[in-house]
């Protein structure tokens, strides 16, 4: 539209007037439309302008300051970019050294309870092991001390062998009813770990043997048990009773303990 109004009102100002034109302007003189054309010359000018602003008017301010700012204006928000990385990447570091440092805490708590369950298992097998044995010694403390009880009674059955002679029949078969017993007895006793000690001739030992009387004699070494006074006897490695015995010493003369003998020895 605007070139048509520059067809339709040309620039009198403008040189580039043809030739033929300009002749014609120095032939012919100014009409009465002259004061015409330059009011419509005016009218185009001004609308020329308005619409210059208009289009000045409709372009986004970032571009206008964009345009007309320094370089430093536009490096800025590049700058404000990269301060804003380094900033989460200091951050991120943080956190990564802060996750760091919880794990190690968390390593050295898991270690010390796994020093901790170490510990306390081999608490409990220490324990275990100790009630075990504890109550292996109860049992047979409590053996011990029935067998014990029975030992003298197995003494008399042996004196009552020794010293008794039946004469009749009847005697013979109450003779034999309580040998029957006593056979019972010490069989028991064999099955449940008990055996009797046979010192006669051993060289005497004062963790087995319990020494009455001393006998002077040139048969035997001295120390030597000659004689067994009372039965001893042992269950596994454990003494039950010490066995009461006369053990061959040097000299002329018999040397009795303080201790009276045994009735068994007459």
């Amino acid at each position: 539209m605007i070139d048509e109004e520059k067809q339709q009102h040309p620039d009198p100002n403008s040189t580039g007037e043809t030739p033929e034109s300009s002749t014609m302007a120095t032939e012919n003189p100014p009409s009465a439309n002259s004061s015409a054309n330059s009011s419509e010359v005016a009218d185009w000018e001004l609308e020329l302008a308005q619409a210059y602003q208009s289009a000045q008017s409709d372009r986004s301010p970032e571009a206008t300051s964009g345009a007309s700012g320094t370089p430093n204006d536009r490096i800025s928000p590049m700058t404000d970019t990269q301060e804003l990385l380094k900033r989460e990447l200091a951050e991120a570091v943080d956190e990564k050294q802060g996750l760091k440092t919880q794990l190690q805490v968390a390593s050295a708590q898991v270690e010390d309870l796994k020093n901790q369950n170490l510990r306390l298992a081999a608490d409990f097998d220490n324990f275990r092991r100790r009630t075990q044995k504890e109550k292996e010694e109860l049992d047979v403390q409590a053996r011990c001390a029935t067998i014990k009880a029975l030992l003298p009674v197995i003494d008399n059955f042996e004196r009552a062998r020794s010293h008794i002679k039946p004469q009749t029949d009847g005697e013979m078969n109450i003779h034999k009813s309580y040998q029957s017993v006593y056979k019972q007895m010490v069989d028991g006793l064999k099955q449940i770990g008990v055996s009797p000690m046979r010192p006669e001739g051993e060289q005497f030992d004062p963790n087995l043997h319990e020494a009455l009387l001393s006998e002077p004699t040139d048969e035997h070494e001295e120390g030597t048990i000659i004689q067994e006074l009372e039965r001893g006897y042992i269950l596994g490695d454990r003494v039950l009773r010490h066995a009461k015995v006369k053990v061959a010493a040097a000299g002329s003369s018999v040397v009795a303990s303080d201790e009276n003998p045994d009735s068994s020895e007459s």
